[in-house]
């Protein structure tokens, strides 16, 4: 009897706390829990909150587009597993800051002012518009996300907890999440699709919420997001990791020369094939002996 009215009065303890937790919510707006490693706005070359430790440029070094691609595992993976979306509002967002390049949007806003565009054609758009041909800006880099490795484990200790002591334990330890996340940005030159840069990054995120395992989906709500779990966080930081990483290398970046010039044919020969210096060597000359007059 005992024991069955110790496990009520503590079910009713907990209880009682999540209502107290509930009536007292608030809004706060601009809440660092909230935020990712990506924070803060850009307008041009200015940025404001920007992360203390993203890297930045004095100068651009070109524009620049992000292009994902969403046919590949990793992708599937973030947007069905996770419930995340696209990681290129993000990436665009930390280049900005930076300043060491432009960025040229590809998507949703090309396809946007592309409709723009046969609107003009169709001479429906008024002409004091200013939409006139050649006014798109070219990218000149082309920047690749990948996300190599993801994951989370929500059990282990809390597994533990919830064995050993059961019921408001249980719920404690429920909230305690792991989450690791590794991820690799590739910038590649667009006239040429030479690879010029790549990074990798990674993070590591422990969080601790007491309500993570027993009321997080009725609090939080549905969908989720990059600022409201530890994976999407994670991943947020792995990227940022990763940017850091492109950034120092494009500011000691010094260009690959090959002999001969990319894309002669390389040096690298194949049993059959002649090497491209073996082809363009030229062809060895011999010396008449001239006979001597009797």
């Amino acid at each position: 009897m005992q024991v069955k009215l110790k496990n009520t009065l503590v079910s009713l303890g907990a209880v009682s706390l999540v209502l107290v937790v509930a009536g007292c919510a608030t809004m706060d707006m601009g809440s660092d829990k909230a935020k990712t490693t990506a924070t803060g706005s850009a307008g041009g070359a200015n940025a404001q909150n920007a992360n203390a430790t993203l890297e930045k440029c004095d100068k651009p070094l070109g524009t620049l587009a992000v292009v994902e691609d969403q046919n590949s595992d990793w992708y599937r993976q973030l947007t069905g597993k996770y419930n995340l979306g696209s990681t290129a509002p993000v990436l665009k967002l930390m280049v900005q800051q930076s300043n060491c390049f432009m960025v040229v949007d590809r998507g949703a806003a090309m396809a946007l002012g592309n409709g723009e565009r046969n609107l003009r054609d169709s001479g429906e758009m008024r002409q004091s518009s200013n939409f006139k041909k050649g006014q798109l800006v070219a990218a000149d880099y082309a920047m690749n996300p990948t996300i190599t490795f993801s994951s989370s484990d929500t059990g282990g200790m809390g597994a533990g907890l919830a064995g050993f002591g059961g019921g408001w334990l249980g719920v404690l330890a429920g909230g305690l999440k792991f989450a690791d996340a590794s991820t690799m940005l590739t910038l590649v030159d667009n006239r040429s699709s030479v690879q010029v840069a790549a990074a990798e990054g990674s993070a590591r995120n422990t969080d601790f919420s007491i309500f993570g395992g027993a009321f997080g989906g009725a609090l939080g709500g549905a969908g989720g997001g990059y600022t409201k779990t530890p994976e999407g966080k994670v991943i947020v930081a792995a990227f940022t990791d990763s940017y850091n990483n492109i950034v120092k290398a494009v500011k000691n970046y010094k260009a690959q020369t090959i002999e001969g010039g990319p894309g002669t044919g390389g040096k690298l020969g194949v049993q059959g094939e002649p090497t491209p210096a073996t082809e363009a060597a030229p062809a060895p000359t011999t010396k008449k002996k001239r006979s001597k007059k009797k």
